[in-house]
């Protein structure tokens, strides 16, 4: 019998431990963890304010600040602790409509009665001041901490990109976000989103019934703290970046400068650009909506999602392909008629026959042909000979996407044997068939981005970096290293001489096609190209590298419906390679002329 006795005196005993082990752990998780009100025995209530990180600074190759954070501020609620307000006064202290009022109240009491939610986003710190002195009045609301991003020099807008609130795809997606978090949403800023956002921290207040914070509950036993993001260190040049958006005001198009020893952008323009501030804040929705209207296609980044034919600037890939193979020498003459010549014309009368240098100095088409037409007869099948054709194209960095830190680039079209079996029939097609491809036409596509890579691989004579945008994360000794793997073309070094060679008497040859912006000094080499556009003028195309002797800079200039790709594209390609070579400009009456441009409102 006292057997039975203990064991049940043991059971009780065990039960009410249990029981008082649920009462504290549910006291803790609704004075702590929960995101309500809740009454503490000094008739004060605790509430849980979510301190928000600073998100990570950026900054240019030269540590210039590029974007920081400023104070901003969220005025929350909690529907249910919201007392008989005065709504007139209240609306007036916003400055907002009863409408308005209404319509949040309406949404804020469908999220939750008990949990804080925004009600007004982004109050500057202007604002907050003078709402903060009279938060008393109106119990259920309170202001918390937050953070505006801040572009002290308004350029690059589609590198850096903006933030903007969490979506539901976004919660889900990623248990860190809340409602009424924000998040990259493009650019760098998405790209490194867990980079830039740091580690939110949670400090308990006790409020009293005037809505007034008493202090720290507990004295911040149960806080933790926040941790600011990762700082980005870029390989944009804020200076040549700046010149360069200057140079392509009111035209359409795109620059992308490129460190060939690196792999890093040293500038990364689109025309038409905007002022990345006009996307922060409380205004951000409207200046989107603008944006994205604009007939101009202002968010649209050219350099990366504009598809391209290369044109003339291709002629130099199949040159290449032609040394490696051996379908091609240095001394290699072709005839040409000029503009009689046939099937693929010239777009002038020059010497004739002519050699690869001269080919390439005087951008002649029919000598393309010929070296294309040996390419693609020089195996059995023509289908045999394009797919070893493409696999030095996409080598070169052609054709697929590079994969870095780059968000949304495309990767151009080098289209496989397959397509052409399929629009002609297989066996049905040859080098005459697919002859446009020998000047850089019909089916190809390329980037921007691609075109200036190829620019950095003639430079370095058959190899490249994976072309990218920050070189270093947290701090500037932090290197990405899966950026410095050197990629290989599979073109010989020894036969980018003569392409070298050719690219410099462009600049500097009697006949050369950008001989007027030759710079004085510098030994530039370079590629002008003339894009044909069914849809109005032909695009200005240009690349280049320099100088020849120890390569710096590598470049591409596109500049759409203007003509010829001496006329604007390469004047601004060599204005800009001056600028990071010498700092400084000594050709002003050409600078002049590229500032006064205007190709967008034309008369």
């Amino acid at each position: 019998m006292q057997r039975n006795f203990t064991e049940r005196k043991y059971i009780i005993i065990g039960l009410f431990i249990v029981v008082s082990l649920i009462y504290l752990i549910r006291l803790f998780y609704l004075q702590v963890l929960d995101d309500t009100y809740i009454l503490s025995a000094e008739s004060n209530v605790l509430r849980k304010n979510i301190i928000y990180p600073n998100r990570g600074l950026i900054y240019d190759r030269n540590n210039k600040l590029l974007v920081y954070d400023e104070a901003a501020y969220d005025l929350m609620i909690i529907p249910g602790q919201v007392k008989e307000i005065d709504t007139a006064e209240f609306c007036t202290l916003l400055g907002i409509t009863d409408s308005i009022f209404q319509l949040k109240m309406k949404r804020v009491n469908k999220y939750s009665r008990y949990k804080p939610s925004i009600f007004i986003s982004q109050i500057t710190k202007e604002e907050f001041g003078f709402i903060e002195e009279k938060m008393f009045k109106f119990p259920g609301f309170f202001v918390q901490s937050r953070s505006l991003r801040k572009y002290p020099i308004p350029i690059a807008s589609h590198t850096l990109g903006y933030i903007g609130e969490v979506n539901n795809k976004d919660i889900e997606k990623d248990a860190y976000y809340k409602s009424g978090d924000y998040i990259g949403k493009s650019g760098l800023e998405r790209f490194y989103e867990k980079e830039l956002r740091g580690k939110k921290g949670v400090e308990i207040v006790m409020v009293d019934v005037h809505n007034r914070e008493q202090g720290s509950y507990r004295s911040g036993r149960y806080d933790t703290i926040s941790e600011q993001g990762k700082n980005l260190y870029l390989s944009i040049d804020a200076d040549l970046q700046a010149y360069g958006e200057q140079l392509m005001q009111n035209k359409l198009g795109s620059i992308v400068a490129i460190d060939p020893n690196t792999g890093g952008i040293l500038a990364f323009v689109t025309s038409p650009v905007y002022d990345p501030n006009l996307l922060v804040g409380r205004v951000r929705g409207d200046n989107f909506n603008k944006l994205n209207t604009d007939s101009l296609k202002p968010l649209l980044n050219r350099a990366i999602m504009g598809n391209y034919p290369p044109g003339s600037t291709f002629k130099m890939v199949n040159a290449l392909v032609g040394l490696q193979e051996g379908v091609l020498h240095e001394g290699t003459r072709y005839s040409c008629s000029g503009p009689a010549s046939t099937p693929i014309r010239c777009t002038h009368n020059h010497i004739s026959p002519l050699a690869l240098q001269m080919a390439i100095e005087q951008s002649c088409n029919p000598y393309f042909w010929n070296v294309y037409r040996s390419i693609i007869t020089n195996y059995p099948s023509s289908k045999e000979a394009y797919t070893i054709w493409r696999q030095h194209v996409l080598s070169l960095g052609f054709g697929q996407e590079f994969n870095t830190d780059i968000p949304f680039e495309l990767g151009g079209n080098i289209p496989p044997a397959e397509y052409f079996d399929k629009v002609y029939g297989e066996g049905h097609w040859n080098a005459f068939t697919i002859r446009s491809l020998a000047i850089g036409q019909g089916e190809i596509l390329v980037t921007p981005l691609q075109l200036a890579n190829l620019a950095a691989v003639i430079a370095n004579k058959g190899f490249y970096y994976p072309p990218h945008l920050v070189t270093a994360v947290g701090t500037k000794q932090n290197k990405i290293e899966a950026f410095t793997e050197k990629k290989n073309s599979s073109i010989a070094p020894e036969n980018f001489t003569v392409v070298q060679e050719a690219m410099l008497e462009v600049f500097e040859g009697e006949h050369g096609t950008a001989r007027w912006a030759k710079l004085p000094g510098v030994h530039i080499c370079g590629k002008t190209g003339t894009v044909q556009n069914p849809h109005g003028e032909d695009h200005s195309m240009f690349i280049a590298f320099a100088p020849l002797e120890n390569p710096q800079i590598a470049i591409t200039v596109i500049v759409e419906n203007s003509g010829y790709g001496s006329t604007w594209a390469a004047p601004i390609a060599s204005l800009l390679v001056e600028k990071y070579l010498n700092d400084t400009i000594t050709r002003p009456q050409i600078e002049k002329r590229m500032l006064a441009g205007n190709l967008i409102h034309k008369k």
